[in-house]
């Protein structure tokens, strides 16, 4: 595993145990009868998940950075073909066009 996977898998694990603190925060102040125990559990449950599924996105996301990679030094010169195809398209398309004098 590389270091970025163990720092991706490292995140995960925080995830998951934030979101079980939650859960039991939730449950004890829920059989306590404590509303601000329960809604600061509700609310780590939610960080727990949130901080899980970001780790799950940019692990996604490295994969496909690296796909793009191995394609562009596997193809150098379609890639530059390929950049120049959309930055000319893109200047054609945000730049403003100018009036005919006449």
């Amino acid at each position: 595993m590389t270091e970025s996977g163990n720092e991706t898998f490292v995140e995960k694990a925080k995830g998951a145990i934030e979101e079980g603190t939650g859960r039991l925060k939730d449950a004890a102040g829920g059989l306590t009868g404590d509303l601000g125990m329960q809604a600061e559990g509700k609310v780590d449950q939610l960080s727990g998940m949130a901080r899980r599924e970001f780790a799950e996105l940019y692990e996604e996301g490295e994969g496909k950075v690296e796909k793009a990679v191995l394609f562009v030094q596997d193809r150098p010169l379609l890639s530059v073909a390929i950049a120049a195809v959309v930055g000319l398209l893109a200047g054609l398309i945000l730049l403003p066009r100018r009036a005919a004098k006449g």
